[in-house]
């Protein structure tokens, strides 16, 4: 697995408005042991469209300088480093290793072996601030075992995802959905961009292909702060 400048602390694309691609999805995994990876889906939610803007005719005229919406902040934890994952309903309990960038840019990733943690990306903010916290897990191991994140894609919208932090506090997350994507169409803004409130992805391979013993595909778990 290999992503490239993922950007710095506290907003992953956060330099996205400077024109800089900060994020690349996550390009290989360990060869596959005997097979694709687990095949059940999550219903991926809908978009809805924007509200129409009022006809010149019905809009009221300005009474002063036009003033900024406000926006609602959603509640947030304070910054705190996670230490370990636990997913109750698939039984799935991790430590994290906390992984930044190597030397040439691409970002360090957990080891290939049976029993590997997951890690969290250092770069993105902690479990519970504001913003998409990045953890990254193998969907297989060498010698043909399970890898941490195998069974990510038995998570259903509302199943719950514990990250324990050094603070004693336990940020809950509720899954909202999942998602694939090819590896060649990756959408950066969509996983990585900034967020209103605290959020949680989890990413790892998808979409075995036996012709070449590669995944050509990601599988995202979306998730937000329970509050």
């Amino acid at each position: 697995m290999r992503i490239k400048n993922p950007g710095h602390h506290g907003g992953v694309l956060a330099a996205v408005v400077a024109g800089i691609l900060l994020l690349l999805p996550l390009a290989g995994c360990a060869n596959a042991p005997n097979g694709p990876a687990p095949t059940a889906s999550v219903p991926a939610t809908g978009a809805s469209s924007a509200p129409a803007a009022p006809s010149p005719a019905t809009a009221a005229p300005p009474s002063g300088p036009p003033v900024a919406p406000a926006t609602a902040q959603l509640p947030v934890m304070a910054a705190s480093a996670p230490v370990s994952l636990s997913i109750p309903s698939i039984g799935l309990r991790t430590d994290l290793l906390h992984q930044g960038l190597r030397e040439n840019g691409s970002l360090d990733v957990p080891p290939t072996a049976a029993g590997a943690p997951a890690s969290w990306y250092n770069g993105s903010p902690a479990p519970g601030e504001r913003g998409p916290a990045v953890m990254l897990g193998h969907v297989n191991a060498l010698g043909g075992a399970k890898g941490v994140f195998a069974d990510l894609r038995k998570l259903t919208p509302g199943s719950e995802i514990n990250v324990s932090r050094t603070d004693g506090s336990i940020a809950v997350f509720t899954v909202d959905r999942g998602a694939v994507y090819s590896k060649n169409e990756f959408p950066t803004l969509e996983v990585y961009g900034n967020t209103d409130g605290a959020e949680l992805r989890l990413i790892t391979c998808d979409g075995y292909d036996p012709a070449t013993g590669l995944f050509d595909d990601n599988y995202v778990i979306y998730a937000k702060l329970k509050v």
